[in-house]
């Protein structure tokens, strides 16, 4: 039996180069926050714009422009751009609503503080299955969800549709994240197809 991925999903890893110096976390672990549904988050909605991120921040852009090209093959000149990030922090007990973003095309998330032994992320089929057979074992194909060990210096890439979610937190530490959306800059379409449209970024 030969099969063919079509259309598959991408998710995709990348890793810092290194571990976050003492005054990046401190700066991440200050920031004003206020409850979330399960957890809280920061109140700056652009903290990969701080000066103390700015690092972190090109590696993220990297790894967007990376990812981007990979997966889209632009044919015209068309990036990626942060619209939005901000700071997530899971206490033991909480947990991160299932969610996905709109109004993004690629969204992401960075792990400043995560222990691989017992943070997870969980991706989640989107659709209604209309005949439901129970699966011996679990697979890409028969799941409806999927999870992902995450620890210090991870970043997830996927588009912005993918349902995700954090369980109930376990261990003892703090999981802090930095979660980001994006949009689409430069010239889109053609205008032979009727189809181009020239976004610039704000």
């Amino acid at each position: 039996m030969v099969i063919n991925n079509l259309f598959p999903t991408p998710v995709s890893f990348f890793k810092f180069g290194r571990n976050l110096t003492k005054s990046e976390l401190q700066f991440i672990k200050c920031q004003e926050h206020f409850k979330n549904e399960g957890n809280t988050t920061s109140k700056d909605r652009k903290i990969l714009k701080s000066k103390e991120l700015t690092e972190i921040r090109n590696f993220i852009e990297d790894s967007m422009t990376e990812y981007f090209k990979a997966i889209q093959v632009p044919k015209f000149d068309v990036s990626l751009y942060l619209t939005q990030s901000w700071a997530n922090y899971t206490e033991v007990g909480q947990f991160h609503h299932k969610h996905a973003h709109p109004n993004s095309v690629v969204s992401g998330v960075f792990y400043p503080q995560a222990d691989r032994a017992v943070d997870k992320i969980y991706f989640y089929k989107d659709g209604y299955e209309r005949i439901k057979i129970p699966a011996a074992e679990f697979n890409p194909y028969n799941s409806e969800s999927w999870w992902f060990e995450v620890g210090a210096g991870d970043l997830i890439l996927f588009p912005s549709h993918l349902t995700h979610m954090v369980q109930t937190k376990e261990g003892d530490n703090t999981r802090i994240s930095i979660a980001f959306n994006t949009f689409v800059k430069g010239y889109i379409g053609s205008d032979e197809s009727l189809t181009g449209l020239n976004l610039r970024e704000e």
